[in-house]
Order: structure tokens, then C-alpha cells, then sequence
């Protein structure tokens, strides 16, 4: 492995909602860094790396075998970030959730020799329906409800068989990006709070666990840097005082928004039944120390939307 200054990550996804923040965190702390992404949201989020002399920009697909074996060859660390993340967009499409998801990490893993270090995201996601009160430690057992969960777990036994790894399963993310996602929950219900003042929430019940993107950030930069006493095994990067139900998560934005009014409908449900709380000690104790609260998100993002009128900021 070279010298902390001169390695070099390659970032696939690396222009999406966590890769366009990741990018220039790991330039800034003096990585050369290769990104490649398909570029299919039209995305420029990445222009302002342009000017660093140890960015290099690749515009391809994460299951071409070729570009992927050209980039790999000069890869320290491999942060695989390409996904089709989330429920909707995998049940949109099958074919791609199996692909992406799952067999461009398959052969991910066949192209890396050992010597290199793979930082992958999970989702939490894949814990399903937990105990009520019991928290999910990485110990408890998968139980995915959604095709996107099954991908990710899938994908993530193929990372930790191969070794010389790290997974890192991130509860819900919310926080501004330059390449915004308004899909996921926080970042949905803060939009709904800003601009139509109100939201109807479905299972309003379900919780489930919450982390700001810089944290996630700061989990793999945190993880690089202990990466000899953490490899081999999952953690849960999340906050553990957001173990939250969907109507405690309106009343907390209420409280940062107080004009939002929120309702619980009878009827209807939501695609997205996961429900469990999650323990997050295992990363804690690490030395990780996540430094964006619920509340200082929520401002960041009614900020955020004062600047973002448009709506088409998703992944579906």
C-alpha cells in the first residue's frame, strides 16, 4: 500500500447522493481519486473536482468487465458505491437491481487482487422487520423484505467472503448533496414541510434508524484510517438517538418547522414495510463519532430548499 498521500480510490458511483460529497472529502484529505459513473441523471455535481490535478473522471457502466479492469489496475482502495438504491427504483427495474446490485460486485470481487481494500455500503435496510425494542446489532439475522434489501445482503456476504474488506450498513441518510436526492424519507418530509406545509403519513408506526451524509462521509473516510483494526466485518453507521417511528420523525421536524402539519391515513399503505431499530455500538466503538444531529439536518435542508424549487431531484 503507498503512503496515505499518494493513494489512489476509485469511487464507482462516484457522482451520485453520497459519491459527489466522498469525492471531494477524500481530494481534500490529499487521496488521488478515479470516479466512474454512468452519468445517467445528468448530473454535473462533480465540476468543482475538475480543478484538482489527482482527479481523473471516467463516464461508463460499473458491469463493463473491461473498463473495470483497467481502472482496478492502479486502485489502492475501492469504494463501490454504483447501485440502484432503494425499493422503488429496484421494483422499477429487476433486471438492473440484479446487475448492478449484485453481479457487478460478484465480479468486483473475481478482478481485485487481496492486497486491495473494499470499503462497500449496505443498506440496514436488510434487517426487514425487527423485534419491537430489540435493537438490531450485526449479529441479528437478515431477513430483507424488499428486492433492493436481497441485492445488498447478497452482495454483501460476496464482499466479506472475499476479504480484506469493510461493510458499512447505513441506516436511512438524509443531508444536502450537489447531487440531491429528495426521495428519501427526511429529505421528502422536510421538503413536503418547506413547501406544501403538510404531509399524510402511511404505517406511521414503522421505525427505523437515520445518519446525515457527512457522517456517512466521515464513516468511510474513518474507516481507511482504521481500516487494519475494522476490516472483515459489517457495521451499523447510524445516529442511536434516531431510532425513530415516522410520526416522532414529522413531530421532530414540527418542532424545527412549526407551520407543518402532518395527518396519519387510515387507509393505503406504504411499498416500504421495513421496521426494526438498530444498535450502532459496534462503529461507536471504533472511535466514530457522528457529528450531525436530526435537528441541525432539518435546517440544513430547509436551507437547502430555499435554493431548490424543482422538484426531479430523486431516483425515480
Amino acid at each position: 500500500m503507498t503512503s496515505h498521500k499518494r493513494r489512489h480510490v476509485l469511487v464507482t458511483g462516484g457522482a451520485g447522493y453520497i459519491g459527489s460529497v466522498l469525492s471531494k472529502q477524500l481530494l481534500e484529505r490529499g487521496y488521488r481519486v478515479t470516479v466512474l459513473d454512468s452519468f445517467q441523471y445528468r448530473q454535473n455535481s462533480l465540476l468543482d473536482c475538475c480543478a484538482h490535478d489527482d482527479f481523473h473522471v471516467v463516464r461508463g457502466d460499473c458491469r463493463d468487465e473491461r473498463i473495470m479492469t483497467e481502472l482496478l489496475r492502479d486502485a489502492d482502495i475501492v469504494i463501490p458505491l454504483a447501485a440502484l438504491v432503494g425499493a422503488p427504483l429496484c421494483n422499477q427495474d429487476r433486471v438492473g437491481a440484479f446487475t448492478v446490485n449484485l453481479e457487478a460486485i460478484q465480479m468486483l470481487c473475481k478482478l481485485t487482487s487481496l492486497q486491495q481494500w473494499l470499503l462497500f455500503p449496505v443498506t440496514n435496510s436488510g434487517y426487514g422487520i425487527g423485534q419491537p425494542g430489540i435493537p438490531c446489532t450485526e449479529d441479528s439475522p437478515l431477513r430483507p423484505i424488499s428486492l433492493y434489501g436481497e441485492t445488498k445482503v447478497k452482495a454483501e456476504r460476496t464482499v466479506l467472503d472475499r476479504g480484506n474488506a469493510i461493510t458499512l450498513r447505513l441506516a436511512t441518510v438524509f443531508g444536502a448533496s450537489p447531487r440531491m436526492r429528495m426521495d428519501l424519507l427526511v429529505n421528502d418530509f422536510v421538503w413536503r414541510a418547506v413547501h406544501d406545509r403538510a404531509v399524510v403519513v402511511f404505517e406511521g408506526h414503522c421505525k427505523r434508524n437515520y445518519i446525515h451524509i457527512r457522517d456517512v462521509v466521515q464513516a468511510f473516510l474513518h474507516s481507511i484510517e482504521h481500516f487494519e483494526s475494522m476490516k472483515d466485518r459489517p457495521y451499523n453507521v447510524g445516529l442511536d438517538d434516531a431510532n425513530l417511528s415516522k410520526l416522532e420523525l414529522c413531530r421532530e421536524i414540527q418542532r424545527l418547522i412549526p407551520q407543518f402539519v402532518f395527518f396519519e391515513a387510515p387507509i393505503g399503505e406504504d411499498p416500504d414495510k421495513r421496521d426494526y431499530i438498530v444498535s450502532n455500538q459496534r462503529m461507536l466503538s471504533t472511535g466514530f463519532k457522528p457529528e450531525w444531529s436530526l435537528a441541525r439536518g432539518v435546517q440544513e435542508l430547509s436551507k437547502c430548499y430555499t435554493i431548490v424549487k424543482a422538484t426531479g431531484y430523486g431516483n425515480v
